[in-house]
């Protein structure tokens, strides 16, 4: 079992930042890849961005530009630097880590994420 928990969220204004983060516990093994999904009310859950253990990266096309997706291996860490946000930006972030070895994955419990216009 992998145990994610995610932080960083909140109430910012448009044109603002925050930066999430999620702290991977248990059974973690250095071949995996983390990512970032959000889901608005209503909207299917939508990939965000997500990174391999040894620095791929891809994202999506409505954040190209404005999120950064980075990682700490040694530390089993992954953040999510987001930039100029927007109010369609506006969801619950939810952590996944896909261990390629079992090919099982986990999600965090979430994060709110709220831009004022």
């Amino acid at each position: 079992q992998v145990q994610l928990v995610e932080s960083g969220g909140g109430l910012v204004q448009a044109g603002g930042s925050l930066r999430l983060s999620c702290v991977a516990s248990g059974n973690t093994r250095s071949i995996n890849t983390m990512g970032w999904y959000r889901q608005a009310p209503g909207i299917q859950r939508e990939r965000v961005a997500y990174i391999s253990s040894v620095g791929y990266t891809l994202y999506a096309d409505s954040v190209k530009g404005r999120f950064t997706i980075s990682r700490d291996n040694a530390r089993n860490i992954v953040y999510l630097q987001m930039n100029n946000l927007k109010p369609e930006d506006t969801a619950v972030y939810y952590c996944r880590y896909y261990l390629l070895a079992t090919s099982s994955e986990y999600w965090g419990q979430g994060t709110q994420v709220t831009v004022s216009s």
